[in-house]
């Protein structure tokens, strides 16, 4: 199969270079593809130093960085788009009117690719059920590709590697779903976590478009292919598209991992991820003996209650990626919040923070960081201490915390104001941990 063929001499504008890897990824595979590229992003030439850096070599990529022009999105054979632009966009309308393509790159994969894909969403979840499954099929030996929502890796260029024999495992967000739908696609076996509020910063003039956006997960599938759904969201799902799910359907829960089965990281929340990805393993056909294996074996995901060091008797755990209240939740829930000094806080989302604030109170130790997140809960969280340095928070929670004691980061909220991304918000805090 030659992939590379669907673009080469193609133009094609790529909407949303940014930091994480994947736009760089995706826009090296396009220009080494032949395609003449226009890549454009709001963020400036000095915000996105690196990744341009990394494309320097291509005289077949024209950077339009700092705005976007209605110009580079007509006259083109393709427009690639980056997770998380607006619904109203003006650039993709213009596109559109145009009759140009508008696409994402973990859907135009699956097109392209035509292999068996499984698509993992749901609020809080996705990242590890999709790890957890790509080991499963790694110790079957299968031939897998693990793309989606992953830190530094592009779908797009996944299609080099792909072969029919290949499934492809793939951590989708709403954002990329709505490129799904808007391809009328869905993934052959999909998996639906949990669904919480989320987002609302993006989608506040239309909440209910979270859910719709996710849904396009099963929405065109047929009887052939299945659909696990979580047990936490599955009644709202069933409620809301149950005529419109033609797909077999499953629900998996805790119970669904045999009580004899060990992980080595800890919390039910992961126990219901394991089971959720079991079930999967099972819907490919995989034996439940090296599905036991593999997840008796997973360490986890970087950044998702990951266990760093000790450090005179105290644990130390990375869970940066909590960026909802549910997530700290259970991060708390699997550890144990009297013997646990707590660093949390950042920029709002507007979602409602009054269950963790109630367990706020068993914490031993609450210490924020500064943002509209934590200026909104500071009245709530007496004598918490606030900072606008991750390394001078650090120090505190060290102090505060005994031998026997967890010292955790999970900060509830987003990471806009004092840093990059949640990425760059956990690679400062592992930095300063391996420091103490």
């Amino acid at each position: 199969m030659d992939a590379r063929a669907a673009f080469r001499g193609k133009r094609v504008t790529v909407m949303g270079l940014g930091l994480l890897g994947r736009g760089v990824g995706d826009a090296r595979y396009l220009a080494e593809c032949g395609a003449e590229l226009i890549v454009t992003d709001l963020k400036s030439r000095e915000e996105l130093a690196e990744s341009v850096a990394q494309l320097a070599e291509f005289k077949n990529i024209t950077f339009v960085l700092g705005e976007h022009r209605l110009e580079d999105f007509a006259n083109r054979d393709l427009i690639l788009k980056a997770a998380g632009v607006p619904l109203g966009s003006p650039y993709i309308a213009e596109a559109k009117k145009n009759d140009i393509p508008v696409r994402m790159s973990a859907d135009l994969f699956a097109e392209i690719s035509g292999i068996t894909c499984v698509g993992i969403t749901g609020t809080r979840g996705k990242s590890t059920v999709a790890h957890m499954l790509h080991a499963i099929l790694q110790k079957a030996g299968k031939l897998v590709l693990l793309g989606g929502n992953v830190r530094g890796v592009s779908t797009l260029a996944l299609l080099d590697e792909a072969t029919p024999e290949h499934t492809a495992v793939l951590e989708l967000d709403s954002w990329q779903l709505q490129g799904w739908g808007e391809a009328r696609l869905s993934p052959h076996i999909a998996v639906f976590t949990t669904l919480y509020p989320d987002h609302l910063n993006y989608y506040q003039k239309n909440p209910e478009q979270y859910l719709a956006d996710k849904a396009n997960i099963f929405l065109y599938r047929t009887e052939e292919d299945t659909l696990i759904l979580g047990k936490q969201c599955a009644p709202i799902i069933i409620d809301r598209y149950g005529e419109q799910i033609r797909s077999k359907t499953l629900v998996a829960d805790t119970l669904t991992l045999p009580d004899t089965w060990v992980l080595c990281i800890p919390g039910m929340h992961n126990r219901y991820d394991a089971a959720l990805a079991l079930a999967a393993a099972r819907a490919l056909g995989i034996e439940n003996d090296v599905s036991r294996k593999a997840l008796a074996s997973f360490a986890g995901v970087p950044g998702r209650l990951e266990y760093l060091r000790e450090v005179r008797g105290v644990k130390i755990y990375n869970d940066t990626t909590s960026t909802t209240p549910e997530a700290t939740l259970a991060a708390l829930a699997a550890l144990d919040p009297a013997h646990t000094v707590l660093i949390a806080g950042g920029s709002d989302k507007n979602l409602d923070m009054g269950a963790l604030l109630v367990k706020l109170e068993e914490v031993k130790r609450v210490i924020l960081l500064t943002g509209s997140g934590t200026n909104r809960v500071l009245e709530f969280v007496p004598n918490a201490s606030v900072y606008d340095d991750l390394g001078k928070a650090v120090q505190e929670a060290v102090v505060a915390a005994e031998p026997g004691d967890n010292l955790l980061f999970s900060p509830a909220f987003t990471s806009f104001g004092m840093f990059k991304n949640e990425f760059d918000r956990g690679d400062q805090f592992n930095a300063i941990v391996k420091a103490l």
